[in-house]
């Protein structure tokens, strides 16, 4: 079974909800960036995003951009990214990992060898925002055959399309929270919640929710109505206003530990 489906079966034995953070992998390195996933696990993280820098990056609001601009500045690459899933095998993660990446990388890496290496390096999903239904039949077939789930993004649109989306779906739905890019926001658009029962209704699949939530009042309600919360530019954020503690060897653990100490309190235990 993928780890994504086992992850979500383990939460919902317990009446949990997911907690899935979003970083930019090589922000602000590669070596960090694996500490910092480490960190979120203990932090009681179920499956962590990883981001892949990308130099134009349509879904992201401004802190995952600087985020970006910084992974890029040393050159971090899809490829890094990857890898980045195995070394944090190495050192004893259990995480599910799904990779978060704009659709450019993957073809200049080849779509055979981009399914190959995301199963040599254990990844269990994919979510590749600016890839349209209309155009997805390639990277979904090879998602089949490799078991690797192909997450949608699904935002308020039309019931027609919804159910479109969800019935090719594998893993969860990503729920867009807010019209627009990422961001941390103080309130969301009226209609949310019926927009995630719209999705419910289409699909067995657990429904996350993301674009926004910051803060673990907002974790806490949207708990009681999806199966999964993904926080990712408070996040970002967190560890941008780390940096001066990463850098430093001798402040890097206090840098971890806020990271870590922020997420630990978003984690709320709900039942579904």
């Amino acid at each position: 079974m993928n780890l994504i489906d086992e992850r979500f079966a383990e939460l919902r034995e317990r009446g949990e909800t997911a907690l899935m953070p979003f970083i930019s992998v090589g922000d602000p390195d590669l070596p960090t960036s694996v500490d910092i996933i480490l960190e979120l696990e203990k932090a009681g993280a179920d499956m962590v995003e990883l981001g892949v820098p990308y130099s134009d990056p349509l879904a992201d609001g401004p802190v995952i951009q600087r985020s970006s601009q910084r992974a890029l500045k040393h050159h971090v690459t899809i490829l890094d990214c990857i890898q980045t899933a195995r070394h944090c095998r190495e050192k004893g993660s259990k995480l599910p990992f799904i990779l978060f990446t704009y659709y450019n990388p993957v073809l200049q890496l080849g779509l055979e060898r981009f399914f190959d290496l995301l199963r040599d390096n254990d990844i269990s999903g994919i979510i590749i925002p600016d890839l349209p239904l209309e155009e997805n039949e390639q990277v979904l077939e090879l998602s089949k055959k490799y078991n690797i789930h192909l997450i949608p993004l699904v935002a308020p649109t039309s019931n027609d399309r919804i159910a479109r989306i969800t019935s090719q779906a594998a893993g969860f739905i990503y729920c867009v929270s807010s019209l627009g890019v990422t961001g941390t926001r103080a309130s969301f658009f009226t209609g949310i919640d019926q927009f995630i029962d719209t999705v419910k209704s289409t699909t067995e699949l657990p429904v996350a929710i993301g674009f926004g939530i910051s803060s673990r009042e907002q974790v806490v309600a949207f708990s009681e109505k999806c199966d999964g919360v993904v926080v990712g530019s408070a996040i970002v954020r967190k560890i941008e206003e780390a940096l001066p503690l990463l850098s430093d060897q001798g402040t890097k653990t206090t840098g971890l530990l806020q990271i870590r100490d922020f997420v630990r309190q978003l984690k709320a235990y709900n039942i579904f």
